[in-house]
């Protein structure tokens, strides 16, 4: 690093303007502007292992439109609800979802109905991070409804995962572009999965209104409008890895350069695509 050097005049001597650096010059306020509009809200859930073999949740935290509820829960595992407690995300809006399952801990979270991005008062793009985290010999299915692109939103949302070399990581996304009739906003989706510090899978894809040329052709969805994917990390599939292969017109299997497989699919709505994805998460659980 390097210091910008300031020159210093003798005690009741000012010293001349041309002697001070920038830095030395007092700030001038920021430009009056409008103020930022929407929402900063983050939900925190950690499950840990108890000495009985359960798992519990010492942290429940939810803010703002990310309320949490404990749901009820079945061999040893600690399942938890996303609850819409307000319209979100909105054009402006920064949320976050942050969830580990410690070692050994078994964590289920899914959502009780779809998310929908609205547009904000200002065109103001939103953003929704989910930051997941998976110990050593710990399970996190990650199981949310699915997210509805309205017309005018814009929706960044980022996914990323940590897991332990012999962690188990389930994690399904599903988007849909456009309610029933509707022309879909913005929407820039971006996934990066690490296994024991190394990448297993970085990918972004961009749709709607102002995208990259192509999102809406053969090579990208053909003009269909939902899609989905599954990955699935199980420290099995080092043993014995899946096959590749497709599921029906629109769907495919691939095994990772890892332990994990994506199936990926697009279909006209939602409902065609959650019926593939469940189809080969029995599959690819058994």
């Amino acid at each position: 690093m390097t210091a910008e050097a300031v020159a210093v005049a003798p005690v009741g001597v000012p010293a001349p303007a041309s002697a001070l650096s920038e830095s030395a010059l007092p700030e001038s306020a920021p430009p009056a502007g409008p103020a930022p509009t929407g929402i900063r809200a983050t939900a925190r859930i950690t499950a840990r292992r108890h000495g009985s073999g359960a798992t519990v949740l010492p942290v429940l935290e939810g803010e703002g439109p990310l309320a949490v509820r404990r749901i009820r829960g079945a061999d040893g595992e600690a399942r938890v609800a996303l609850v819409g407690a307000m319209s979100a995300p909105l054009g402006g809006d920064r949320l976050t979802v942050r969830a580990a399952a410690e070692d050994e801990a078994r964590l289920r979270v899914t959502s009780t109905a779809a998310t929908i991005a609205l547009p904000g008062q200002r065109g103001e793009p939103a953003y929704y991070d989910v930051e997941l985290t998976v110990g050593q010999g710990a399970a996190l299915h990650w199981l949310p409804e699915q997210l509805i692109s309205a017309r005018g939103s814009d929706l960044h949302v980022t996914t990323r995962a940590d897991v332990t070399e012999d962690g188990v990581l389930v994690l399904r996304e599903e988007q849909v572009l456009g309610r029933s009739g509707e022309t879909p906003g913005r929407l820039t989706s971006r996934m990066t999965i690490w296994i024991a510090g190394r990448t297993l899978l970085d990918q972004e894809l961009s749709c709607g209104p102002g995208a990259p040329a192509g999102w809406d052709g053969p090579a990208v969805l053909g003009g269909l409008r939902a899609l989905g994917q599954l990955l699935v990390v199980r420290p099995e599939f080092t043993e014995a890895p899946v096959q590749p292969c497709m599921l029906g017109e629109h769907a495919s299997l691939t095994p990772l350069a890892g332990p994990a497989a994506l199936v990926t699919a697009v279909a006209r709505d939602g409902l065609a695509v959650r019926r593939v994805l469940d189809t080969a998460l029995e599959s690819l659980m058994r």
